[in-house]
């Protein structure tokens, strides 16, 4: 019975993972091909969520989720052009100061149009309820968030290893040449659609309010520097592991939850200072 709970934890911990993972694998491939650490990047995320809020109470909950990852791409398009595009080959302080200052402002915006209170998104009646293998019982809907959060991880892999794009991003993340000029719409807008769909699924169990971009932040960064900058897969598994620990030590030892990602990033950096799977990697011109 001790083993079935503690696979229970596990899973939630997975789960909680695949959430961090969709933030984390935008904010480090932007990083990664752009040199500018996008500290608005949870702003796309927080923006996801209410508008698939707001869509799904007019056209459902599916409409909420495919949707809004397309309405923040597009958002995304102008992001880039007229913010990011400024500063790639600029000191990286002054991306990070004009960001942080666009997340800001964007927390300010939703307030001024959804106000400051937390908002509850309603998930399907057919995802309520648990399922049941024997002993193991578990939330229809967490395992509904496993399945797209695995199907997401394939697609973007399928894209930057297997298509003509992915070569050009990878070759440019290696420094080999290639002008990524042209190709960094694309990655920002891959990046913070994926950040959308992640505020998108992952409302119906958390709280929306105005400040959980800023929130998500600092646990995304976590998971990209243990998993190393470049790396997908070390994204992957440093969301994965992040979110195991972090739900395990949550159960069993609620006030130490918070505390145990930033002891497991010190533990990870003091045996693998550039991450798990972490290459090296130099900003393009």
């Amino acid at each position: 019975m001790q083993f079935i709970f503690l696979l229970e934890q596990v899973v939630n911990g997975l789960v909680l993972g695949g959430y961090y993972l969709l933030l984390a694998l935008g904010l480090s491939l932007i990083f990664s091909v752009g040199g500018v650490v996008n500290l608005a990047h949870g702003a796309f995320y927080a923006i996801g969520a209410y508008l698939s809020l707001e869509i799904g109470r007019r056209l459902g909950f599916g409409a909420g989720v495919v949707l809004s990852p397309v309405l923040v791409g597009l958002l995304g398009i102008g992001f880039e052009r007229f913010f990011l595009r400024r500063f790639y080959s600029a000191d990286p302080i002054l991306g990070l100061l004009v960001t942080f200052g666009l997340a800001m402002v964007a927390e300010q915006t939703i307030r001024m149009i959804w106000g400051a209170a937390p908002l509850s998104s309603m998930m399907p009646q057919s995802f309520k309820g648990s399922v049941t293998v024997g002993d193991f019982l578990f939330s229809r809907y967490r395992l509904f968030l496993l399945g797209v959060v695995a199907l997401v991880m394939t697609a973007l892999w399928l894209l930057l290893h297997k298509t003509a794009f992915g070569r050009v991003v990878r070759a440019g993340v290696q420094k080999l040449g290639i002008r990524l000029q042209p190709y960094m719409t694309g990655i920002v807008v891959l990046g913070v659609a994926t950040a959308a769909l992640g505020g998108a699924l992952f409302g119906p169990i958390t709280i929306v309010h105005p400040a959980m971009g800023t929130e998500i932040m600092t646990v995304a960064f976590v998971v990209v520097v243990i998993g190393g900058l470049g790396s997908f897969w070390g994204v992957v598994l440093a969301a994965m592991l992040v979110g195991v620990v972090r739900g395990v030590t949550i159960h069993f030892v609620p006030a130490a939850g918070e505390a145990s990602m930033y002891v497991l990033m010190f533990l990870v950096l003091m045996f693998r200072p550039r991450g798990l799977l972490g290459e090296r990697i130099e900003r393009f011109e």
